[in-house]
């Protein structure tokens, strides 16, 4: 496939609407169907299952779209290393983040850099940890903040800052007037999480197998924010890293439990080679990371 055609298909098998992406790609809905025909014909088999109007990805299909991701991937970041080489200060940097990295954490980082580095672009994406480290491992992304550190081979990995973890309560709770609390005694608690795969739910999963205790889940979510307004309404408590934003009504409770924080790091594929942008980023967010460790160990 060249590249013009792995960027309708892969647009086709993300919307599964022939309409929708032959809105998105700017050609008529007849061609488009034209191109997926003849597509299925030289492969043999039918990639996508017809249900009116509606299309979804079969088999064949899924398996395709993985390589036909990956390869428009390659094709890009190759791209953009001819970029890079033809005007060295400008670049673009693709960065992968979960939400609650994206009211302080990477608009530091991203203000800070193009200080000195103003020509260079980014692109921002924003999932779950695993989604942020598989985009990383499959190209889409040229680098990740995520916590805690992906188990995935493949990645590098550099720690940039430990957030302590606080539990957050009603404020009319039993537990609002404590100083401290350990996970253990929190057994027959009601608990408000992250959905699986967002990185503080594996913190929060870890810390309740150390504590041996089986936790009591009324609600989950993909978002911090919304795990914090749950808790000020009185529906259950949490655990949240100290200094995010808190909506007001809840309390926080420091957490005892050694591992009672997250560790946030940068994330990069261990194959790739990165672009000037990339690794001029990479290293100035080390740098920045470092910079900040310092002056905490200068306070008195």
């Amino acid at each position: 496939m060249l590249g013009e055609d792995l960027e309708w298909f892969t647009t086709l098998a993300e919307l599964e609407r022939v309409s929708a992406a032959a809105q998105r790609l700017h050609i008529a809905q007849p061609t488009l169907s034209r191109m997926l025909g003849r597509l299925e014909r030289r492969l043999g088999a039918e990639l996508f299952d017809r249900h009116g109007k509606r299309i979804a990805l079969n088999d064949f299909g899924r398996i395709y779209y993985e390589h036909a991701r990956r390869a428009r991937a390659e094709l890009r970041a190759g791209e953009q290393a001819i970029a890079d080489r033809l005007s060295p200060a400008k670049g673009i940097v693709r960065l992968s983040f979960p939400h609650s990295f994206g009211h302080m954490l990477v608009p530091q980082l991203i203000s800070g850099f193009r200080r000195t580095s103003g020509r260079v672009t980014f692109e921002l994406w924003q999932g779950g940890a695993e989604i942020c480290a598989q985009q990383v491992l499959d190209g889409e992304a040229d680098l990740g903040i995520v916590s805690p550190r992906p188990g995935l081979a493949g990645i590098g990995w550099r720690s940039l800052l430990h957030q302590p973890l606080v539990l957050a309560v009603p404020n009319e709770h039993r537990l609002a007037g404590r100083r401290q609390v350990r996970m253990a005694d929190l057994a027959d608690a009601e608990f408000i999480t992250m959905h699986p795969r967002y990185g503080m739910r594996r913190i929060f999963d870890d810390l309740c197998a150390a504590a041996d205790i089986r936790p009591r889940i009324a609600f989950e979510s993909s978002d911090l924010m919304t795990v914090a307004g749950l808790v000020a309404a009185g529906l259950g408590i949490a655990l949240l890293p100290l200094g995010d934003p808190m909506p007001p009504g809840l309390t926080t409770v420091a957490l005892a439990d050694a591992g009672g924080f997250r560790d946030i790091g940068l994330i990069w594929s261990a194959t790739a080679t990165p672009s000037d942008a990339v690794r001029r980023f990479r290293d100035f967010a080390v740098d920045w990371a470092e910079h900040r460790r310092d002056e905490r160990a200068l306070r008195p």
